[in-house]
């Protein structure tokens, strides 16, 4: 065998609580790599009520890569959600009409870009990224952090706004791994190396 199909919905035999979140996905706006999951406490269909503020107009993108662990109540705060921070007044006058859909004339809201999730991060429960982040590959995001800033690869983050708690590994590691890319391997050479992946001795995976 060489590992789950990743074109499944419910890759765990009777639970539907867990997806490969590809599968599950209906807005073209939001990009999921290979086995990457989601787990929710109550309904996966939940994923996308937690991309919030994410209008199709806009049409800004959420990216997530390959074997990524996406914990229930994490939230995306897409650009919809942004106001005027330079003006007098936040306020979207416009939206309603009446009189006011001129107050946007001559200006925009700010658009601070797609986020960008690399591959193999686990963002832990009720995390939530902000629009125009990028989380390296490898990062892991605390569970309650909110993330403002980009994150590097292989680096833990925590906290409101997450800060960095520390390095998973040695910055000779992280670049040996950042080249190695094992997600984008093959399913049958991901398979054979399980057990070197589920350890820490990238001497075993450069051979």
């Amino acid at each position: 065998m060489n590992g789950p199909n990743a074109d499944i919905k419910f890759p765990l035999e009777n639970y539907d609580r867990l997806c490969f979140l590809k599968n599950i996905v209906k807005n073209p706006n939001i990009i999921v790599g290979d086995y990457t999951y989601y787990d929710d406490f109550e309904n996966v269909e939940n994923f996308e009520k937690n991309v919030k503020y994410h209008f199709d107009f806009i049409g800004d993108k959420l990216i997530i890569g390959k074997f990524c662990m996406i914990a229930s109540d994490v939230k995306f705060i897409m650009n919809g959600a942004n106001h005027l921070t330079n003006s007098f007044t936040t306020y979207p006058f416009a939206i309603f009409g009446n009189g006011w859909e001129n107050a946007m004339d001559g200006k925009s809201y700010p658009k601070k870009g797609d986020i960008n999730i690399g591959n193999d991060v686990w963002i832990g429960y009720n995390a939530t990224i902000m629009a125009g982040v990028n989380i390296g590959d490898g990062a892991i995001i605390a569970t309650n952090a909110t993330v403002t800033k980009d994150v590097e690869p292989y680096t833990i983050v925590g906290g409101n706004p997450a800060k960095e708690i520390k390095k998973r590994f040695s910055e000779d590691m992280i670049t040996n791994l950042l080249e190695i890319k094992w997600w984008n391997w093959d399913i049958e050479k991901i398979t054979k190396n399980i057990q070197n992946l589920t350890d820490n001795k990238i001497e075993n995976l450069i051979e």
